[in-house]
């Protein structure tokens, strides 16, 4: 047997290595938001956890009243997923539009955020994905809060 130069051992470590793969394999991808929430399965539970809690609360229950809940859930289930970079279309009206009268006040706002807050940490989904869910949709704030 013929011992191995150092030459000779970085040539079969490097051949060994191509031959395996490590050589040109390409960095996967981070997941999406929408997929760090659980993809559509994801979104619909978060969106069904989030109106049973608004149903319960007499607070905030009052500014849906008079809505269609069934276009609401759906909606809010499209907007979620548009906003955490998913597959989907958002058809409905845009936040200010869709909030100008609804009388909404901060203290009412700070509510429902607390509400979502809640039914994200009951998911099984990250801390990271909740906050970056979060901070897009505080974006928002200004939009709802336009006509108040």
């Amino acid at each position: 047997m013929y011992p191995i130069s150092t030459r000779g051992y970085l040539a079969a470590l490097m051949l060994a290595c191509a031959l395996s793969g490590c050589a040109g394999a390409k960095p996967q991808p981070a997941p999406t938001l929408y997929q760090q929430l659980g993809g559509e399965q994801g979104i619909h539970a978060i969106v069904e956890d989030f109106a049973y809690r608004l149903a319960d609360d007499p607070e905030l229950v009052v500014f849906f009243a008079n809505t269609n809940i069934d276009y609401f859930v759906g909606s809010l289930a499209d907007y979620l997923c548009v906003v955490s970079d998913g597959p989907c279309v958002y058809r409905g009206a845009p936040m200010d539009k869709a909030h100008q009268h609804m009388g909404i006040h901060e203290a009412d706002f700070n509510r429902l955020v607390d509400a979502l807050q809640a039914t994200l940490l009951d998911q099984p989904i990250s801390a990271s994905a909740r906050n970056q869910l979060l901070k897009r949709l505080a974006a928002q704030h200004a939009a709802v809060m336009r006509y108040q």
